[in-house]
């Protein structure tokens, strides 16, 4: 397992920032290879599950989720959610906190413990390196894009 730490500011109000981080729809337009199917009816709330299906073809693999806390941004208060990863291939869980930054923006902080089932310890650099790519790049877009 690896853990992921990703820290962004952006210039959004602070529901907007929510918004654009927790519409998980989203999130396959934003990650390569990668469709999410939202399989619980809207609107997000603790047990809503969703479905990243990366890879292609016969390569491809499921990465179910689940949310466990949601607690969206309310009176200029932070907003939390934490996902839980319930796939045969992907484990671990999330957490998306969105709260005041300075100069009026939004800040991001992005948590993640992530392990891939059939990796030996020895690929944790790997893994590391890849999910700060592929997150990173992923927050910054969905962060750009409204």
């Amino acid at each position: 397992m690896v853990v992921l730490l990703l820290e962004r500011t952006a210039p959004l109000p602070l529901d907007e920032a929510w918004r654009r981080l927790t519409e998980w729809s989203r999130h396959g337009d934003v990650v390569p290879l990668t469709r999410v199917t939202v399989v619980t009816p809207p609107p997000t709330r603790v047990g809503t599950v969703f479905v990243a299906r990366s890879g292609i073809g016969p390569l491809a693999f499921d990465d179910r989720m689940e949310v466990t806390v949601w607690r969206p941004p309310e009176d200029g208060g932070p907003g939390f959610v934490r996902l839980v990863k319930r796939g045969r291939v992907v484990r671990g869980w999330a957490e998306i906190e969105v709260c005041e930054g300075p100069g009026g923006r939004s800040r991001v902080i992005w948590r993640e413990e992530l392990g891939v089932r059939f990796l030996p310890g020895a690929f944790d650099p790997v893994v590391l390196a890849a999910a700060r790519s592929v997150f990173g790049r992923a927050v910054n877009r969905l962060l750009r894009r409204a």
